[in-house]
């Protein structure tokens, strides 16, 4: 996913890129020998950040959603005037936010185990797909033509949704997408006591294209927890051109 690099407002939300990982730096935690303690701690210290949201991109995302639309569907593409952000009635006091540029995703619901899904699309998304998700009263925030703006998103989310502090917990495209665009504040890292060693599979951070910059990060804390994983705390120094959320 391509994502579009402009400057940031200050209401967009502080971003929290929370994940598990083996030493190697692998996520794909599957046939991982991890105590049920050790993979507890992920969930605990996700609640600790008393977040108002988490957010995914489309793969992981379908592992919650009901299924994905065909091919043909996803190629009808919109082309005319721009529409508006569409968010469903309801007292909604937590998100799911999918980031799904082209919209994929089949959902039965807007609610996904208490949490209001929240759609973020390209503006190529047609009509017919809008109007499904709101039939099914799931939200949806447009952001971008061709290519997903990740920044006007966060605006959006932050202006629209209120969103104060969004935890990301995606693969390593969607987190690397993020870290490239200037749009990661905070990395809160599960060391677990794991090699994984398997070549191919997702790392933490998988930024595609040329002229990648290597990020700085600040050390802010480090602790051991239970089941023998460390949780390590990083700032991410902004890059220029950007204004990290305090």
């Amino acid at each position: 996913m391509k994502a579009e690099s402009r400057p940031i407002a200050a209401s967009r939300p502080h971003v929290i890129c929370h994940m598990m990982t083996s030493v190697d730096g692998r996520i794909l935690v599957d046939g991982w020998p991890l105590s049920d303690e050790g993979r507890r701690q992920y969930e605990l210290i996700h609640e600790s950040y008393e977040p108002d949201a988490w957010a995914c991109g489309r793969v992981t995302m379908e592992h919650f959603a009901t299924g994905t639309r065909s091919a043909a569907e996803v190629a009808s593409e919109y082309r005319g005037a721009a529409r508006e952000d569409f968010v469903a009635r309801g007292d909604h006091g937590s998100f799911a936010i999918a980031i799904d540029p082209l919209g994929k995703l089949v959902w039965q619901s807007g609610d996904l185990a208490g949490d209001h899904v929240v759609a973020v699309l390209t503006e190529r998304v047609s009509d017919e797909y809008l109007a499904f998700l709101r039939e099914r009263g799931v939200s949806y925030l447009l952001a971008g033509h061709d290519d997903l703006d990740l920044g006007l998103a966060l605006e959006k989310i932050g202006a629209r949704l209120g969103v104060r502090t969004l935890m990301l917990e995606g693969g390593g495209g969607i987190n690397g997408s993020f870290l490239r665009a200037g749009l990661v504040d905070e990395l809160s890292l599960l060391v677990a006591p794991v090699v994984d060693g398997r070549v191919g599979t997702p790392a933490l951070f998988d930024v595609v294209g040329e002229g990648v910059a290597p990020r700085r990060l600040v050390l802010r804390d480090v602790e051991q927890r239970p089941g023998e994983l460390l949780w390590v705390r990083y700032r991410v120094e902004a890059s220029a051109g950007y204004r990290a959320a305090p």
